[in-house]
C-alpha cells in the first residue's frame, strides 16, 4: 500500500505535467501580446495626433469667429457713437432754439407789460 506522501507526490507530478503544455505556449502568447500592445500604442499615438489637430483647428475657428465678432461689435459701437453724437447736436440745437423762442416771448411779455403800464 502506497503511503500518503507518494500519492500526494504523484498527484503533484500529474498536475505539473498537465500544466507544461500551457507553460510552453506562454512565450508565444506573450509575444502576441507584445505585438498587440505595440499596435495599440501606435493607434493611441495616431489618435492623440488627430485629437491635437482637431483641437488646433477648433481653436483657429474660434479665433476667426472671435475676430469677426470683434469687428462687428466695433462697427456697431462706432455707429452708436455717431448716433449719440448726432442726437446731442440735435438736442443742443433744439435747446438753443427753445432759449431763443423763450427770449422772444419774454421780450414780448415785457413790452406788453410796458404797454399796459403806459395806458
Amino acid at each position: 500500500m502506497p503511503d500518503d506522501g507518494s500519492v500526494v507526490g504523484a498527484a503533484r507530478v500529474t498536475v505539473i505535467e498537465s500544466q507544461i503544455p500551457a507553460l510552453r505556449e506562454l512565450p508565444d502568447r506573450v509575444a502576441s501580446l507584445d505585438v498587440r500592445v505595440a499596435s495599440l500604442e501606435s493607434q493611441f499615438l495616431q489618435f492623440l495626433a488627430e485629437v491635437n489637430d482637431q483641437f488646433l483647428a477648433t481653436r483657429n475657428e474660434i479665433r476667426a469667429v472671435d475676430a469677426g465678432l470683434r469687428q462687428e461689435i466695433q462697427a456697431v459701437a462706432d455707429g452708436l457713437r455717431e448716433e449719440i453724437a448726432t442726437s446731442r447736436q440735435e438736442t443742443t440745437a433744439g435747446d438753443e432754439e427753445t432759449r431763443r423762442y423763450m427770449r422772444v416771448l419774454h421780450e414780448e411779455v415785457i413790452s406788453r407789460i410796458k404797454a399796459i403800464g403806459e395806458t
